[in-house]
């Protein structure tokens, strides 16, 4: 009796270290994302000065959340199951001002050496029919551990304000309803999704007006700028010859 309990301590103990050591490399592929999207940042910001990320979120699933995935599709209870089956155990949402600005960031993210794309979903162009729009890619990302290298996975959701705002709340509307929705709001919430998509492209129209503007003005000055520049060297170069 006390060997078996013994050998079931220790395999739970053994089962709960695997676990662990397991959902760090999760953690550690969430951090090496979120420095290489600092780091587009601020190179955009320098180059550009324009800054297309607005917000970045980032979250690891929680053991018992992964338990309850793979009890939901009938699947076995194990750290291979869980590997095999959950491609979103680790998440990162960056949030953009424009639409523009999502493919911005996914041409950036892809031409990373080290990242390699597994799958994108593309909800912008072809919205899910309850109007969801995002853009979604599942990324692998190589993570160095003391006696190993592992290839993790990471789900990047890619989308602009209203995208998020409309998600965020459409979530806590489903579960308010226990996921029971009533028709009328179905349709609301559509309705809705299509007026943040025009909103979208509205301020994406301006954007684009403004940038023209800001290029046209930098060109005037320029143009005002050059005779005076030209007439001022000419001084300072007429004054030196004459005092040789």
């Amino acid at each position: 009796m006390v060997t078996k309990t013994t050998d079931r301590y220790n395999k739970m103990k053994e089962l709960r270290t695997d676990l662990v050591r397991f959902m760090m490399s999760y953690k550690f592929a969430l951090e090496e994302i979120n420095t290489k999207i600092n780091i587009l940042k601020e190179e955009f910001q320098y180059v550009h000065d324009y800054n297309p990320i607005e917000h970045v979120k980032s979250r690891v699933k929680s053991p018992e959340s992964l338990i309850n995935k793979l009890q939901r599709k009938g699947l076995e209870i194990s750290i291979d199951s869980i590997q095999q089956n959950i491609r979103d155990i680790a998440g990162v949402r960056i949030t953009c001002s424009f639409v523009s600005d999502i493919y911005e960031i996914k041409n950036m993210l892809e031409s990373q050496k080290d990242i390699r794309v597994l799958e994108c979903r593309d909800y912008i162009q072809n919205p899910k029919p309850n109007g969801y729009q995002s853009l979604h890619l599942i990324v692998e990302i190589p993570i160095f551990m003391s006696d190993r290298e592992e290839l993790v996975p990471v789900e990047i959701q890619i989308r602009t304000i209203a995208m998020d705002f409309w998600a965020s709340l459409e979530h806590k509307i489903y579960y308010k309803y226990n996921k029971d929705i009533p028709q009328r709001i179905v349709n609301e919430l559509k309705e809705a999704a299509d007026t943040a998509a025009r909103l979208d492209r509205k301020m994406e129209t301006i954007h684009h007006e403004m940038i023209q503007l800001k290029e046209l003005a930098r060109e005037e000055e320029s143009d005002l700028r050059s005779p005076f520049q030209n007439e001022t060297l000419q001084l300072i170069l007429k004054n030196k010859f004459n005092q040789t």
